[in-house]
Parts: structure tokens; C-alpha cells; sequence
């Protein structure tokens, strides 16, 4: 897949309208970098897109929307797959890679609240939706008498559940990069601190998956934005090495700044009482040290108690 050999790419991802402005991105990224490549998107309907009332480890986790893509991509239907990269499991399916990440929109988790009120305004016992553990736990750490309740569908059935008048959601708690993509920025009533809710690993970050044989193309290592999969590549690297996925309340955030690596971990109960919060900056110039500095953070939020509350998570 060398870009001056290539002429066209087949582009699939899930047929969300978020999902396709991401698919958007990457297009644009690539036409400015590959004269005379053309862009072909070919939407995949998911499990986890056609099934909007079982809770997401009832469908098998995070593969609920990415196994039927990655099957398109191993037989050759598409040539590229986009993802959020927070949605992509830690193990990728043999034969398939990430082969890009695309420079990283805005990381934080938002609330959206019905009468504009923010997280420390909220009624007693008000209801938040969200269907994410590491979401609920966090705002349980903060407000352990607020109600999380879980909502499924893409962004703009969220919000629009939250505004029904009648409905049971007082708040929804949502990325700040899926709302500003979809021009949704105006939904937004307060950006969550890092102190309250530190994002999924690879949040806000658009992912390229690709077969192992293409790897290694110059489209790929024209549109990869280092400092972002240096950044997000630790960060997945410490779930990794928790053993976490959908069933654990696991929260990372990465950032670099020249050849450091700075990168802050947080594994909760489900109640949010429980917290192991852990921090460590190491030098990092490739993808390799991005994985010790996240496996080895792993390694010490273990020692720090983290063993005891993922042991507990998984009953």
C-alpha cells in the first residue's frame, strides 16, 4: 500500500453520524497528504449499533461495535477501518493493527444537564445518565448521593432522552470530542476536571486499523500523529496491563511534552470509594517505551491496592 502506487482506499467504519465525521477526518487527513488517492467509506452496521437495550458486557464488551469491521478488514471488503479509539479493545484480532491515530480532539467527559446546572449543583438523588462504570464510579466518588442510571444509543438519542420532558435523566455525562464533532458544543454545561473525572484510555483520539501488510505504508505514516499514539499507546498499555475493560471502572490519561511522557492512572470501585490514583513521567521516543512506561504504572497501581478493588469489580 504504497501511496504512490495506490489510487483508491475502502474506508469502513460504523454508520453513526459521529462516526462519520470521523471517517470525515481521516478522508481529509489523507487527501491532503496523498495526491491522487481517492476515498471510498463503506458503512458497517455493529451489534452494539442494532442492539440499543442490553447493557454493553451483555454483547461482549467493546467488540460489540468493532468485530463485524474488523472482519470486513481481514477479508478484504474495506482496506481501512475508523474507530474512536476508546472503543477499540486493548487485543486487536490477529492480522490486524493500528496503523494511525489522528491528532487528539479534546479528551475530557462533559455533563449535559436539563435545567443547566452543573455536577455540584445537582439535586439530591438526581439521576445521570451514562452507561460507562468508569464514568458512574467517578461521579459516585464525587456525589455518592447521585443516581446513575445506565443510557445507551448514539449522542443525539442521549441527549435526546435527557430532554424529554417526562424522562428520568436529570444529566448525561458524554465526551467533550463526540459532542464538538457533531457541533453539539452548545449542549455542553460544564467540562469535568481531570481531579473528577479522568477520561477512558484513548479518548478523544480517531484510530486507523489496518491489516499487519499495510502497516507500514506511507499513507498511514503520513496522516500518524506521533505525540497522540505515543500519548494514547501508555494509556492503553496500562488498562492492558490491569487485565480492565468494560467491566472495570479504569481511567488514563497520557500527554507529552518533547521526549517526556507523562501519564496519570486511576482504577475505582464500582461504588467509587475505593481509588487507586497513580501518576509517573518517563522518557519516551517510541512506541516500545510507551508500553513499559504504561505496563510498568500498571505494575504499581497493582501493588498500590488496585489487585483488591478489579478482584472485587470482577465479583
Amino acid at each position: 500500500m504504497n501511496v504512490h502506487e495506490v489510487t483508491s482506499i475502502r474506508i469502513g467504519a460504523r454508520g453513526s453520524n459521529l462516526s462519520l465525521r470521523q471517517v470525515g477526518e481521516v478522508v481529509a487527513a489523507i487527501m491532503q497528504r496523498a495526491d491522487g488517492v481517492t476515498c471510498e467509506v463503506v458503512p458497517i452496521s455493529t451489534l452494539g449499533d442494532r442492539n440499543l437495550d442490553s447493557p454493553l458486557p451483555e454483547l461482549g464488551g467493546k467488540g460489540a461495535f468493532t468485530d463485524e469491521i474488523s472482519r470486513a478488514l481481514l477479508d478484504g471488503q474495506i482496506d481501512l477501518a475508523v474507530h474512536s479509539l476508546k472503543d477499540l479493545p486493548v487485543q486487536q484480532p490477529d492480522g490486524i493493527v493500528i496503523g494511525a491515530v489522528l491528532p487528539r480532539a479534546m479528551y475530557a467527559d462533559v455533563m449535559t444537564s436539563r435545567d443547566g446546572v452543573r455536577l455540584s449543583e445537582l439535586k439530591q438523588r438526581a439521576v445521570v445518565g451514562t452507561s460507562s462504570l468508569r464514568r458512574a464510579a467517578q461521579i459516585k466518588r464525587v456525589r455518592p448521593d447521585l443516581v446513575t442510571q445506565s443510557i445507551r444509543g448514539n449522542v443525539e438519542t442521549r441527549l435526546r432522552k435527557l430532554d424529554e420532558p417526562d424522562g428520568p435523566f436529570d444529566a448525561v455525562v458524554l465526551a467533550a470530542a463526540g459532542l464538538l464533532r457533531l457541533d453539539l458544543g452548545g449542549r455542553i454545561t460544564e467540562v469535568l476536571r481531570d481531579e473528577v473525572m479522568l477520561p477512558a484510555p484513548g479518548q478523544g483520539a480517531i484510530a486507523v486499523q489496518c491489516r499487519e501488510a499495510m502497516a507500514d505504508s506511507d499513507v498511514l505514516h503520513a496522516i500518524d500523529h506521533r505525540a497522540t499514539n505515543l500519548a494514547v499507546t501508555a494509556e492503553r498499555a496500562f488498562l492492558h496491563g490491569l487485565g480492565g475493560g468494560c467491566s472495570a471502572p479504569v481511567a488514563a490519561l497520557g500527554s507529552v511534552e518533547g521526549d517526556l511522557l507523562h501519564l496519570h492512572g486511576r482504577v475505582l470501585s464500582l461504588d467509587g470509594v475505593d481509588v487507586v490514583d497513580i501518576e509517573v513521567m518517563g522518557r519516551c521516543q517510541d512506541l516500545a517505551a510507551a508500553i513499559d512506561l504504561g505496563s510498568g504504572l500498571a505494575e504499581q497501581a497493582l501493588a498500590n491496592g488496585a489487585d483488591r478493588i478489579l478482584q472485587a469489580v470482577a465479583g
